[in-house]
């Protein structure tokens, strides 16, 4: 999805992740360029708390003002695996689906719960590889 803001666009996009074992969601501010401008956007990740999803922040906080006004690109990942239906996952608010404690789970039944390594190591690569007008560094 795509909406105009600010100048900018926010858009959310939607990919299988090999490192949570599902898709995820995330979005994306850009904020205005012009067409002849080979300039990078620095990123900012913004990680979403608890029982949160990756539309809470830019929804609600109308970050992308200030974004626009410093040429910053925001991205908001979801905040956890969503759909994989392990046991409990659901149950409490502070734990499982949406809980956004970016952590790489060490029991078993939570093994697809590798948040770290998907902020970490995915998602930057993945933003590299598709979107050349960031500069993920």
């Amino acid at each position: 999805s795509s909406s105009k803001m600010f100048g900018g666009y926010n858009k959310r996009y939607k990919h299988f992740s090999p490192t949570l074992g599902c898709s995820m969601t995330f979005h994306i501010y850009f904020p205005p360029s012009s067409s002849s401008s080979q300039k990078k956007f620095p990123v900012l990740y913004w990680l979403s708390g608890l029982t949160c999803t990756d539309e809470n922040f830019i929804v609600k906080s109308g970050a992308q003002r200030l974004a626009f006004a410093d040429g910053i690109a925001l991205i908001a990942p979801d905040t956890s695996p969503r759909g994989l239906n392990v046991e409990g996952e659901s149950e409490s608010w502070d734990f499982g689906v949406g809980a956004g404690f970016y952590l790489n789970a060490t029991q078993e039944k939570w093994k697809n719960w590798q948040m770290y390594d998907y902020v970490v190591q995915e998602l930057p690569k993945l933003l590299t590889e598709n979107f050349p007008q960031l500069d993920t560094s």
